[in-house]
């Protein structure tokens, strides 16, 4: 009788212990693995040893851009379409060579390259320069091209430089998609609608109410690229856009200046805690791409990896 009632203790004791056991995996199961790391880095610098130092601290995703090939002050380039060429086969070698992944292409944007411009003739510029382009960075083959919505905008123009900037985007996915890579718009920044100087405003998407209207406009397959620095709590723009959310740009900041803080520096006032639960809810799996300043490459994972573990601690205890 004893030995019956002992075996029943048992298992009573072992099925505890797999429940407890099925618990813990199960909440250890829910926890997201870290994500990849990125930088942001010009064409021109994408050299074989910056690559290769980039790859033995732990990056594995670049963005790149244009801006050293683009001429000052216009919407056109600086030199020949066979020196353009020539570059980005160069780059594509060398983030290859050291396993690095071109994640994104950052668009040329200025007061001069503005998808949002009333000027239709101007506007269609635009747009076949930023053709143009994607046929130099197709090279590269990029995932994701990112495009800025507008500039700096003239007063009382609002409603028009959207539904501009609605129509070229449009026209541009179609060769984005050629490509294979996909389109994202990226939010810009403005605290309120008007600058110091009054005498113009603020880029399109400067609000959570704005992107989300705009980007409602867009095509489906157009998706959204969150930049932390351009938006006081960004948390909350991730969570309006959701899984909409296909790339970012990771920065500290105080949502009014162009601070682009290193974001472990203790210098702006995002949450990443909250940044990294936003991200974790709408499905976020593309790089955290760095565009800010930073001491080293090299510290790029450990301020992410110490990020991670906060919110892994205040999210999953």
């Amino acid at each position: 009788m004893k030995l019956f009632h002992l075996s029943n203790t048992c298992r009573t004791i072992l099925v505890l212990l797999l429940l407890s056991a099925g618990t813990l995996y199960a909440q250890s199961d829910r926890r997201p693995s870290p994500l990849a790391i990125g930088f942001n880095i010009g064409a021109d610098k994408i050299t074989a040893e910056k690559m290769q130092y980039a790859k033995s601290v732990g990056i594995d995703y670049i963005e790149t851009s244009l801006g050293a090939f683009v001429a000052k002050g216009s919407s056109a380039f600086n030199t020949s379409d066979e020196k353009i060429i020539a570059a980005m086969k160069e780059a594509k070698k060398n983030a290859d060579d050291a396993g690095i992944t071109i994640w994104s292409i950052h668009m040329p944007f200025s007061p001069q390259i503005d998808l949002s411009l009333v000027d239709e003739s101007k506007r269609r510029e635009d747009v076949a320069f930023h053709q143009k382009a994607l046929s130099f960075v197709r090279i590269l083959e990029p995932k994701v091209i990112l495009f800025h919505p507008s500039y700096y905008l003239g007063l009382n123009e609002r409603e028009e430089r959207i539904g501009q900037f609605v129509q070229s985007a449009t026209e541009l996915n179609r060769s984005v998609k050629k490509i294979k890579a996909i389109t994202v718009i990226e939010n810009m920044l403005g605290p309120e609608l008007l600058p110091a100087d009054g005498k113009r405003e603020r880029p399109l998407l400067r609000t959570v109410e704005e992107a989300v209207a705009i980007m409602n406009r867009l095509p489906a397959d157009i998706y959204s690229a969150v930049d932390m620095n351009h938006i006081k709590h960004p948390e909350k723009l991730i969570d309006a856009l959701g899984e909409r959310v296909k790339s970012v740009h990771i920065a500290d900041g105080n949502g009014r200046e162009e601070n682009h803080f290193f974001p472990c520096s203790g210098e702006g006032s995002n949450d990443w805690v909250a940044i990294l639960t936003s991200l974790n809810k709408a499905g976020y799996s593309g790089p955290f791409m760095f565009e800010s300043k930073y001491p080293d490459l090299k510290d790029l994972k450990e301020c992410y990896e110490h990020m991670f573990a906060r919110f892994v601690e205040q999210e999953y205890p």
